[in-house]
């Protein structure tokens, strides 16, 4: 055969212009034609839907906070609580809400335009045509359930709220669109008023019942709690009246409620409580009614019967009192009292010594059947079984015969339905349908998968075995029960008794432990052995049986590789440890070292014993010291003391010691020193252990010069050169000069005079001139320096005025130059005269003086 060749596109995909054999081929498929079809439907209902998505969404559903207040303003004007109203507060937000509330029947958004019906249950609410078709396809079908023969059990005939399942008569079916208060009908819609109600107060009675209505506007959801304010007393009434809201008036003081109980002998011994008082709860003897026994008894029931009977005789004097336990007179005869035949249709009234005779009428009573009646004449005896012949149906009421009415009539068909096992059928014959439970054995594995079900056959998984099995500890001495199949999973129990297991280490017995599984734990003792080179004992843990890792040899290839063991050694004691005092070799301490370094060794501080010089110590490192008479000097093997005298020198020298280091003190220090006296003019030299003798000192730093300080009046001082003060400053006597006011006359006043205050010079005639001469002095000179200042001012305004009015020329300048001094000599001719000849006087006196 010859190969075709293959097509590139053989099913003719992604090409425009397919070749075309016959024009047939332009005709749709069938396939086609139903894909085009479905392809419109869908895209008709896609268009439906958001067309009514477009519809509902136009709608305005925003939540108004001001028609919410409005609403709840009498409330809160009452003194209203906001937790109280929460709940309705939550019913007002939905119904403003669009697209909150949905109807659960037809499931889709109550509109604020929809006429609806809520429930006084959960005050949902629902379409009102939904609600009415729900109602009656719920009655029809009930009573279609209860025509049917099969069925024995008769459905109560109702409807039910199909949120809260709140059942409804018959009779509530709605039939008008109410507002949620119920008082108008038919509301119509209001934008400023909450969607579905009237806009009235509600007025709906508040539950509890108290007596007052509802305050808010009408509104969806439950009313809120009462929020009046009343005055009422507590439970037991002992405190007065308090104000308390009438949604919660009822309150307890928390006192011993204190009523008297039914008893009459105590009180409530419970704290302040609602409702009636328990019983009391006490003990008592009570005597019986009859009063012939008494018992202990609880006091909250006085009153009770005792099983004597009262056999006392009664009027008739033929019969005695049958009752049990009675109070007061006996009752006449009972057979003297009217009494009527078996049948009672006929009274008589007759001795109580004769029987009660029949009547000749038929008996006419109801027998055990329930239908028919009793058709012997009236008799005593019990009537007897019904024999009238009916129509019956069988019990499951598929067959009908004649037969009497006491017999019970069962069919021989065989019911088919499954026992509430849902494995087997019931195969009853005549059932009623109410099948009786299986009673065959389950026969399941149970999850333990050691037993079967022993249960009859059942519905849904069996019940765990009951069954148990004993999980053990490792000695055996504790156990648990445990569930069947558990046994596996289930740890061991721990156990208090004390492990048994002998010990592995040198020690006759282990640490005390419990009972476990595994390996004891390591011994925790103390070793106690004795080291072998001091007689110490080993105060290390057990370490006889020690479990150690023993690392294998590296193979040169993987599969050779040996892995580490674990092996059980006894390690040798470490070290011993115990504090041995040790002293050094140059005995300076005394500390404890471990007993295997104990051995005497240096402990690296300087020797410290003093040497022949007695002033200083022994520096070399600790050492033995060999030669020496006592623990505190020097041997003939410590530090021989080549150094210079170190001693502390007298205060106040600074100049050293001439001699070596010596023992005792050093000699007095006969260095010259240069001081300077005590008036600072001359300098002394004075050797330094002079100078440093305090009782010397003040008669070496004196020069024996003249003072050259002055008294405070000025004047020098007559002692010779001394420390401190001047003495004697006021038997100065030298002649001081005392002059004038005007410095004019001088007079000689002796020192003494004048600090006194007594030295005093008057001014004379001539001074009283020169005051004058010195008077027109100063005003000339005043004079002159205000003309001064008016020639600097005028050259200031003459060199101001010169910037305006631009340069002159040279030979005006000096003209104007030349000028100026003209004027200045003539102008003060007068001035520059006094000034000399107030000169020449001044002069002239002090030649006198």
């Amino acid at each position: 055969m010859h190969s075709q060749p293959k097509s590139k596109n053989p099913w003719n995909k992604n090409i425009q212009n397919p070749p075309r054999k016959n024009q047939n081929k332009n005709l749709p498929t069938p396939g086609e034609v139903k894909f085009k079809e479905a392809h419109a439907k869908l895209q008709a209902a896609v268009q439906k839907h958001i067309t009514e998505y477009e519809s509902s969404s136009d709608e305005e559903e925003l939540l108004s906070e001001t028609l919410i207040d409005s609403i709840l303003k009498n409330y809160r004007s009452n003194n209203g609580e906001d937790d109280n109203i929460n709940k309705t507060q939550t019913f007002l937000q939905e119904t403003f809400l669009s697209g909150t509330s949905t109807c659960l029947i037809c499931i889709s958004r109550v509109r604020k335009e929809d006429q609806i019906w809520n429930c006084v249950n959960c005050y949902g609410y629902f379409h009102l045509m939904c609600v009415q078709r729900w109602s009656k396809d719920t009655i029809t079908q009930l009573k279609n359930a209860n025509q049917e023969q099969i069925i024995v059990r008769q459905y109560k005939i109702c409807w039910c709220c199909p949120k809260c399942r709140h059942e409804y008569e018959t009779t509530d079916i709605p039939t008008k669109y109410l507002c949620f208060c119920t008082k108008v009908e038919n509301p119509k819609y209001d934008p400023y008023i909450a969607p579905h109600s009237c806009g009235q107060i509600c007025k709906k009675p508040l539950k509890p019942k108290c007596g007052h209505q509802c305050l808010l506007l009408c509104h969806p959801g439950p009313c809120p709690p009462c929020p009046v304010t009343v005055n009422i007393s507590c439970y037991c009434g002992s405190q007065p009246p308090r104000s308390q809201r009438c949604s919660r008036k009822e309150w307890s003081c928390n006192n011993v409620c204190g009523k008297p109980l039914s008893c009459n002998k105590h009180s409530c011994p419970n704290l302040c409580h609602p409702g009636e008082c328990l019983p009391c709860p006490k003990k008592s003897i009570q005597k019986c009614i009859c009063k012939s026994q008494q018992k202990l008894r609880e006091c909250a029931s006085p009153v009770w019967q005792c099983d004597k009977v009262c056999n006392k005789p009664l009027e008739c004097g033929h019969h005695n009192c049958q009752e049990v336990c009675h109070i007061g007179v006996c009752d006449i005869c009972p057979l003297t009292k009217g009494r009527t035949c078996p049948c009672g249709k006929t009274s008589y009234q007759l001795p109580c010594t004769q029987e009660t005779p029949t009547c000749p009428d038929t008996c006419d009573k109801i027998l055990d059947c329930g239908m028919h009646t009793c058709n012997l004449k009236c008799h005593k005896e019990k009537c007897g079984m019904c024999l009238e012949t009916v129509e019956k149906y069988c019990r499951c009421g598929q067959h009908m015969k004649e037969i009497q009415c006491y017999k019970p009539y069962l069919c021989e068909v065989k019911c088919k339905q499954m026992k509430d096992c849902y494995k087997h059928p019931c195969n009853r014959k005549c059932c009623d349908g109410n099948c009786p439970p299986c009673e065959k054995p389950c026969g399941r594995t149970l999850n333990c998968g050691n037993h079967k079900c022993i249960s009859i056959c059942h519905r849904g998984p069996c019940y765990p075995c009951n069954q148990t099995e004993d999980v053990s500890c490792r000695c055996g001495a504790t156990k648990i029960a445990v569930p069947c199949g558990r046994k596996s999973k289930t740890k061991p129990p721990k156990c208090s008794e004390l492990c048994l297991i002998p010990p592995d280490c040198h020690h006759e017995k282990r640490d005390l432990h419990r009972c476990h599984f595994g390996d004891c734990p390591p011994c925790r003792q103390i070793c106690n052995k004795v080291h072998d080179k001091c007689s110490h004992v080993c105060p290390a843990p057990c370490h006889s049986a020690v479990l150690v890792k023993i690392e294998g040899q590296k193979a040169s290839m993987p599969w050779e590789q040996v892995k580490p063991q674990v092996v059980r050694k006894q390690l040798p004691c470490p070290d011993c440890v115990v504090k041995v005092p040790v002293t050094c070799l140059g005995e300076h301490e005394t500390t404890d070292w471990p007993c295997h370094l104990a051995k005497p060794s240096s402990c690296h501080r300087p020797c410290g014993r003093i040497l022949d010089c007695s002033n200083h110590i022994c520096n070399l490192q600790c050492h033995i010291v060999e030669g020496a008479t006592d623990r505190i000097q020097a041997g003939i093997n410590c530090e021989q003391c080549e150094g210079s005298c170190d001693k502390d020198r007298p205060e106040g020298c600074t100049h050293t010691c001439p001699k070596p280091c010596h023992p005792g003190g050093c000699p007095p220090c006969k260095v010259m020193s240069r001081i300077k006296c005590y008036c600072g003019l001359n300098q002394l030299y004075v050797s330094c252990a002079d100078w440093l003798n305090v009782d010397k000192k003040a008669e070496l730093q004196t020069c024996g010069n003249q003072c050259p300080k002055s008294y405070e009046c000025g004047h020098r001082c007559k002692a010779n050169c001394h420390p401190g003060p001047c003495p004697n400053p006021d038997q100065c006597k030298k002649k001081v000069k005392v002059t004038c006011k005007c410095k004019r006359i001088k007079k000689e006043f002796s020192c003494e005079t004048v600090r006194k205050n007594e030295a005093f010079v008057p001014c004379d005639e001539v001074c009283e001139i020169k005051k004058e001469e010195n008077k027109k002095l100063k005003a000339a000179a005043e004079e002159q320096k205000r003309l001064e200042e008016e020639a600097r001012n005028k050259k200031e305004l003459e060199k101001y005025q010169k910037m305006f009015e631009g340069k002159k020329k040279n030979r005006e300048r000096r003209r104007y130059e030349d000028e100026v001094e003209d004027g200045i000599l003539k102008k003060y001719w007068y001035i520059i005269v006094s000034i000399l000849f107030i000169i020449i006087s001044v002069l002239f006196y002090s030649i006198l003086m």
